[in-house]
């Protein structure tokens, strides 16, 4: 088995230099130039982002109306921003803007006809669609092969994606271009089913994946049905986690169940990947050659490092619908630690979630959702699933997944540590369910908060 996919793995690589060169596609060429650029030391990969933002500010001025004016507004020109740290010299942008200023926001020479176009939903149900051209794609999907690679996958081994509504190769050539080039298998996480699971499983036997990525919970999940089959010899060399907040017991359980490292992913779809852990394992390296990411307090200014911030993005990559300064309402940390792997590319400690996941406490302040759960979690037994829906500063429903073991008693515990985070007199609604959906996009949310609007 080894040795047949070793072998498809070189015929593959090859298959697919020769496909990106005769369709004249860059992504081959800029993946080679990537791996170079991460073991480039801090300073010079500081120079780099530093000359890419640059150019990127200058041409925005004179080719987009939106940042034209945004610049004026404040009665400053390109070259008096110089250094990432010049750019609170402008004001954020938020989700709210781009919908209201879609078109003002494609750059004059960004050509609409050949331009890629994106939709999503985000954490508030709102769509939000934004552009990119063919060569943004290409570098985009660059970035993302020289991370996958960082969790122990190679170029032309198959992948096992776990997935909402997975997009399947559609007519002839696209399902040869994906046998050749990347074979992939899917489990659809709008439906994980013991029979599903059990295809899935049948599918990895035939196809040999080395690779699983997919939403954080939808990993746990499977992980969970494999447990209960009984099903332990699917061996990937990786498993990367992305579009979720990876839970610390749900990465021990993962782990345990594949007998694999998870390497952790973020990013967002306006912006693609920010950052990813390496095979190291000790924070997440900051894609700095193509972000500017800054982590800032409620009042605007930077939040220290091993504090807990705004996460703010100024994409280098896409001239066509430029993202200056763009809050992505996630919560992050960066860190001032260096990783051991010899990487320059700088660490983000975590993210904690995103800000419509925050709830709020009756003093006004705010508390983590993500960190209630995954502290009730490890706590209390018989309890496997939970889902907040805070309705009011004083009212809570908690959506539960139990076992037997999770008896009165433990229901008690459960009530009373909410209370002491929201109050004795919180009214916390207790609904015992047997599963929790995924939403339209097929991923998870446990901690929703319709009391704030973070636009």
């Amino acid at each position: 088995m080894k040795q047949t996919i070793t072998q498809n793995k070189h015929l593959r690589r090859a298959a697919e230099w020769f496909y990106f060169k005769a369709s004249g596609s860059l992504r081959y060429d800029y993946w080679k130039m990537l791996e170079k650029t991460q073991y480039l030391s801090i300073d010079q990969l500081r120079s780099i982002q530093r000359r890419r933002l640059r150019n990127m500010l200058d041409y925005v001025y004179h080719n987009n109306c939106f940042y034209r004016q945004r610049f004026d507004s404040v009665g400053i020109r390109p070259a008096d921003i110089r250094e990432p740290r010049d750019l609170k010299k402008l004001p954020v942008l938020t989700k709210a803007q781009v919908r209201q200023n879609a078109d003002k926001l494609l750059s004059r020479n960004a050509g609409a006809n050949h331009l890629i176009k994106f939709k999503t939903g985000g954490s508030t149900g709102k769509a939000l669609e934004f552009f990119i051209s063919e060569p943004c794609s290409e570098l985009r999907n660059a970035l993302a092969r020289r991370h996958d690679r960082w969790s122990g996958w190679e170029i032309g081994e198959p992948v096992a994606a776990i997935w909402g509504n997975p997009v399947y190769p559609k007519g002839f050539k696209e399902t040869v271009v994906n046998w050749i080039v990347s074979p992939n298998i899917y489990l659809d996480t709008m439906s994980v089913t013991d029979d599903s699971v059990r295809a899935f499983v049948g599918q990895w036997e035939k196809v040999g994946p080395t690779l699983i990525f997919g939403h954080a919970h939808s990993i746990f999940l499977l992980s969970q049905h494999l447990d209960r089959l009984n099903i332990r010899h699917l061996r990937p060399k990786g498993i990367i986690s992305s579009s979720m907040m990876l839970l610390p017991h749900e990465r021990h359980f993962i782990e345990r169940i594949f007998h694999t490292k998870v390497t952790n992913r973020y990013g967002c779809e306006e912006v693609s990947l920010i950052a990813s852990e390496c095979e190291q394992h000790s924070g997440m390296h900051v894609n700095m050659e193509h972000l500017v990411v800054e982590v800032l307090k409620d009042d605007g200014s930077d939040a220290a490092p091993g504090e807990l911030g705004h996460i703010v993005v100024t994409d280098l990559m896409n001239r066509a619908m430029p993202f200056i300064r763009y809050r992505v309402e996630d919560m992050g940390v960066l860190s001032e630690r260096v990783c051991p792997c010899g990487r320059g590319l700088p660490l983000m400690d975590n993210v904690a979630g995103r800000v419509a996941d925050f709830l709020v406490r009756n003093d006004g302040s705010q508390v983590a959702g993500i960190s209630l759960i995954e502290n009730t979690l490890t706590r209390i037994p018989g309890l496997d699933q939970m889902q907040i829906i805070q309705e009011s500063r004083d009212h809570l429903s908690l959506n539960l997944v139990g076992s037997t073991k999770f008896t009165e008693s433990r229901k008690k515990e459960l009530l009373y540590y909410f209370k002491t985070i929201f109050g004795a007199n919180a009214m916390i609604d207790v609904n015992m369910v047997d599963h929790i959906a995924p939403e339209s996009s097929g991923k998870y949310r446990f901690s929703i908060c319709r009391i704030l609007n973070p636009e």
